[in-house]
């Protein structure tokens, strides 16, 4: 399943196009940083920065890092927003994350209830807030801007509901023996291109610039989805705007090359 999605009116801050020539690009948070980090210098009489503890499902503060960063010049938000992805009770995350949602009980900072009460919110992932964004950018080394986090975190969280929104499109086959899936884990594999993908580039097409793989439960059932991210076409009247092409569709097994199959036919 591809779709395209294009985000007038925003300007997206990262800059994919030499991706492919450096590193490719990838969620800022970074779910493993923080657990090596807790490793370092726990004997040495050198001062050092207390790091909070680690959640072992997402591997991100179990207290999230809202404070503002060193040599940060203005506020960013706090607020986060919960996201429509189901989360599975069983919810975990694995290697190097690209981060759909982030999920935990946020006691600091707002949270924009879109979609139900506390109750509800408790059972979705929720996206990272700005200043999340920003001090997780920052722990990369990378160089953000303040200004650009009002953009950044809407591109994110717009991505991966349409990520989200067409895995349900191929759980509709399944929808008899289950109403209601979940998003059980997800991993970024960017490095690890999908045998779609490499087959495609060997004809001169381009190489996506980030793999997502997301494990639904399907009732009890894990099923794998691989996403590949690439560039979509800019729109003329606003060639500022990003566009992201997603091709979505279940990872290879015998029961999704009949689920592949039966799409392509219509059935």
């Amino acid at each position: 399943m591809t779709s395209d999605l294009s985000l007038a009116g925003s300007k997206c801050p990262v800059d994919h196009h030499d991706n492919r020539d450096t590193a490719p690009a990838k969620c800022p948070v970074d779910h493993t940083s923080s657990q090596e980090a807790s490793k370092d210098g726990s004997n040495s009489s050198r001062p050092q920065r207390q790091h909070p503890a680690v959640d072992p499902h997402n591997r991100m503060p179990a207290t999230p890092e809202q404070q503002a960063a060193n040599g940060q010049q203005g506020a960013l938000s706090t607020a986060r927003t919960v996201s429509t992805i189901p989360r599975a009770e069983r919810y975990q995350s694995a290697g190097d994350s690209v981060c759909p949602a982030l999920h935990d009980d946020d006691g600091s900072g707002k949270e924009k209830q879109g979609t139900g009460t506390e109750t509800h919110k408790k059972d979705m992932w929720i996206y990272p807030s700005e200043q999340m964004f920003f001090n997780a950018m920052k722990r990369k080394s990378w160089d953000p801007q303040e200004r650009d986090m009002r953009y950044v975190v809407p591109i994110h969280n717009a991505v991966n509901e349409k990520c989200w929104n067409q895995i349900l499109e191929w759980e509709q086959m399944h929808s008899t023996t289950c109403g209601a899936p979940k998003l059980l884990k997800f991993e970024g594999r960017a490095h690890d291109l999908t045998p779609r993908a490499r087959f495609f580039s060997l004809f001169g097409y381009q190489k996506p610039f980030d793999r997502h793989d997301w494990t639904v439960d399907r009732c009890g059932k894990n099923v794998r989805y691989v996403i590949d991210f690439y560039e979509g076409k800019r729109d003329p009247r606003n060639p500022q705007a990003p566009s992201f092409y997603l091709d979505v569709r279940p990872a290879l097994t015998i029961e999704s090359c009949w689920d592949r199959m039966r799409r392509f036919v219509g059935a």
